[in-house]
C-alpha cells in the first residue's frame, strides 16, 4: 500500500509520540496534531488496515516494522531539511513547518545528495 502525505503525516507523529517509550492513543495523536478525533479515527483505521499500525484492545498504537520503517525515514528527512535551512538562515519554527511540507516531495536521490551537502 503506498501510502499519502498524510499517512506519513501520522506515521511520523505516532513515532515521535512514543520516542521514550510512551504508550500513545488517538486522542494523544489529536491533541499533537490538532485534528478532530473523527479525522484521526479515520486515518488510525487505514493505517491499521495497510498494515503500518496495530492497535490493541485498549486502543494503544503501536508503529509495525513496516510502519516505523516510513515514519523513521520521514521524520529523518523532517530533522535533516529542517537542519539545512536553518543553516542558510531560515528562522527555525518557519525551517521546521517548511520541512513538513518538502519532505514528502524530495526524491530519495535529491535527499541522500543533501544530507551529504550538510553532513548528516
Amino acid at each position: 500500500m503506498q501510502l499519502q502525505e498524510s499517512g506519513q503525516m501520522y506515521l511520523e507523529t505516532i513515532l515521535i509520540l512514543t520516542s521514550g517509550g510512551r504508550a500513545v492513543r488517538s486522542i494523544d495523536v489529536c491533541e499533537y496534531m490538532g485534528f478532530s478525533k473523527p479525522s484521526v479515527s479515520r486515518a488510525i483505521g487505514l493505517l491499521k488496515s495497510g498494515g503500518f499500525i496495530t492497535v490493541d484492545g485498549d486502543g494503544y498504537i503501536t508503529l509495525t516494522d513496516e510502519g516505523r520503517l516510513v515514519a523513521t525515514k520521514t521524520y529523518e528527512r523532517h530533522r535533516v531539511i529542517t537542519k539545512f535551512l536553518v543553516t542558510i538562515g531560515v528562522p527555525e519554527e518557519i525551517a521546521s513547518a517548511d520541512a513538513c511540507k518538502m519532505e514528502h516531495h524530495m526524491s530519495d536521490e535529491s535527499f541522500e545528495a543533501l544530507k551529504k551537502h550538510i553532513g548528516a
